[in-house]
């Protein structure tokens, strides 16, 4: 059974950065794809990330394009979102996926497993 453990949430200030990880156990790690999802306030589930098993294609949603960037290490098991320039509007609690398969340029959908997330707050 796969494992995730989401962590680097907190409190920030808007305009700061934050860099979010999930470690990845119980299965081999790089036969996944990754990605990563957040859910605000009375708002449904976003995609927000997508990395291929390599490390080499990502897809991101128009809300984060240019602003966040998802990194893995397959080494440790481990994939990395790395957030900039954050807004009150990320304030969300953000979730790590994984998902056997990956579709080039296109959203991860129904992922197979999911961590328990890790909340973000952006104050103003």
């Amino acid at each position: 059974q796969v494992q995730l453990v989401e962590s680097g949430g907190g409190l920030v200030q808007a305009g700061e950065s934050l860099r979010l990880s999930c470690a990845f156990s119980g299965r081999t790690f790089d036969s996944y794809a990754m990605g990563w999802f957040r859910q605000a306030p009375g708002k449904d589930r976003e995609f927000i990330a997508v990395i291929n098993w390599s490390g080499f294609q990502k897809y991101y949603s128009d809300s984060v394009k240019g602003r966040f960037a998802i990194s893995r290490d397959n080494a440790k098991d481990t994939v990395y979102l790395q957030m900039n320039s954050l807004s009150p509007a990320d304030t969300a609690i953000y979730y790590c996926a994984a998902k056997i398969g990956y579709r080039r340029e296109q959203p991860m959908s129904a992922p197979d497993y999911w961590g328990q997330g890790t909340q973000v707050t952006v104050s103003s």
